[in-house]
């Protein structure tokens, strides 16, 4: 067993923390924008972009500053990417398979159906060249993207009505994201994506029958049950979404040097299990 000794350490991380402020300091100050696929109300989606802005300027001696906002502040929630590509905005924290209707192959870096749980989602893109086929998509839009936080497994949604077989589903209008719209659509029903906020009039207006969003916390943060009266479990088509962080990519290049290296740090992003799986 190779031994170290304790001091060498003890003296090694101190030296590291001591210099994370003086390199910070030496930095200049950026301001950035972000916004936020989901609204305000959804204090564990949002509140994990608040939680990524604020480690973002711990780890730079506030050196880089990020104003967060809310879906529909600056940018509609499911037109996020489309602003970051266009440098509207500097970044955005939003599930990428929003976009599966720019390219199928967004939905791989969120969630498929029957597909990976988190943990097995987060160790595909971080060890098995997942992160790597994300960053060669996500250049194709002038993004560099980072994965920021998970839901775990989620639900299969609130209905208007019980459904008691397939045949139940031929003509329901239901809001469900990414690949998961194709399955239904093949089934009978009518998929739509709609974005968080608007979800609850259409589901009361009539407009949707039906509407898959996450789990029990985020459900009830949008008033589902009061208009709802079935919930079914589990969603076989996302056993574990991930969100990401999405940046301009010539706006991330832009960034001094230690802030750049500060926000690639994975203490800058959620910790692998998401915040949400500790609240549904």
């Amino acid at each position: 067993m190779h031994r170290r000794p304790l001091g060498r350490i003890l003296l090694g991380a101190t030296g590291a923390a001591l210099a994370a402020p003086a390199l910070a300091q030496s930095a200049p100050e950026v301001r950035w924008r972000i916004a936020s696929a989901f609204p305000r109300n959804l204090d564990v989606l949002y509140g994990t972009g608040e939680r990524i802005t604020q480690r973002v300027a711990a780890l730079t001696d506030n050196k880089f500053q990020i104003r967060f906002f809310a879906a529909g502040e600056i940018v509609p929630g499911l037109q996020v990417l489309d602003a970051v590509q266009a440098g509207t905005i500097e970044g955005g924290h939003t599930p990428v398979y929003y976009y599966t209707g720019k390219d199928p192959s967004f939905a791989f870096f969120t969630a498929l159906p029957f597909g990976l749980n988190a943990r097995q989602n987060l160790a595909w893109l971080s060890h098995g060249g997942g992160g790597e086929l994300a960053a060669k998509l996500l250049r194709d839009y002038n993004i560099i993207g980072f994965p920021a936080g998970d839901t775990g497994a989620q639900m299969g949604g609130w209905f208007r009505n019980e459904i008691k077989s397939l045949d139940d589903l031929k003509g329901l209008k239901f809001r469900v994201a990414g690949l998961a719209g194709e399955i239904f659509r093949r089934m009978g029903a009518v998929p739509t994506q709609i974005a968080a906020a608007d979800i609850y009039p259409s589901l009361e207006r009539g407009t949707l029958d039906a509407v898959e969003f996450v789990g029990p916390h985020d459900d009830e943060k949008l008033g589902f049950v009061r208009v709802a009266k079935y919930y079914y479990a589990p969603g076989f088509w996302e056993a574990g979404a991930h969100l990401h962080l999405i940046t301009n990519q010539a706006a991330f290049e832009a960034l001094p040097a230690p802030t750049r290296r500060r926000s690639r740090s994975p203490a800058a992003r959620p910790m692998p299990t998401c915040w949400h799986a500790t609240t549904t």
